[in-house]
């Protein structure tokens, strides 16, 4: 077993709860090799590390850019939660070294690694926040996420297609865009989604990927190449 104390002394944190810092770690398809390990995968704890995440990142921005319109600061949020920035950031603090995965996944790497390490990330501050509470979060996405946004901020690296829908819609029809998960097939290990993208109650575009990120992304693409809804 990979020895946990490591991690909690390089990140000076320590759990009083030892098997939720482990759960968070554990991906199913660990479970799927070792049908008698004692603890759950991390779905669950990534559920609940996405809200407090989504929490702790938008209060900050509130806070500190008080002149700074509502679609902006949700740009700028979802620049900072994505994918890509929540897999450096866990390779960063050495997250990859305390993966609990199967075989097979352990020699995955690329994208499919990424999507791993990002939804640890999120597993993590769940388990953190069950365990320390919400302060004790809050310091710890500041520290080792908040950083990235200055550079976000000057290199317009929040300027994507959900942004730019979102921008769009709010703009033409007064409304923020949800997206929701409308299908999904295939194994754990190599899951594609397809989500829409709804306008109010109106679904007015979809689209699909390997993880709900790229889905959402495809599906805002589809919304700003679909121009019906303006007309509404």
């Amino acid at each position: 077993m990979v020895d946990f104390s490591q991690l909690e002394k390089k990140l000076d944190i320590e759990f009083k709860n030892k098997d939720l810092l482990v759960q968070a770690f554990v991906h199913r398809s660990f479970l799927n090799e070792n049908t008698g390990f004692e603890l759950s995968h991390n779905e669950r704890l990534e559920f609940l590390g996405d809200a407090v995440l989504e929490l702790v990142v938008t209060q900050y921005l509130f806070l500190n850019y008080p002149k700074k319109l509502e679609g902006e600061l949700t740009s700028w949020r979802a620049a900072l939660v994505n994918t890509k920035i929540l897999s450096r950031i866990s390779e960063e603090i050495g997250f990859n070294d305390f993966l609990l995965l199967s075989q097979g996944e352990i020699k995955e790497q690329g994208k499919a690694r990424q999507y791993i390490l990002a939804d640890t990330f999120e597993s993590f501050v769940g388990s953190l926040y069950l365990d320390q509470g919400f302060k004790v979060c809050e310091k710890f996405i500041v520290k080792h996420l908040i950083k990235e946004l200055p550079k976000i901020i000057e290199e317009r690296l929040f300027e994507d297609d959900k942004s730019s829908f979102q921008k769009e819609a709010q703009e033409k029809v007064g409304i923020t865009p949800a997206y929701k998960v409308v299908d999904h097939s295939g194994p754990d290990h190599e899951k594609n989604f397809t989500v829409g993208v709804y306008l109010g109650k109106e679904l007015v575009a979809k689209g699909e990927g390997s993880s709900k990120q790229e889905a959402e992304e495809a599906a805002a693409k589809q919304g700003l190449e679909n121009k019906n809804w303006n007309n509404k």
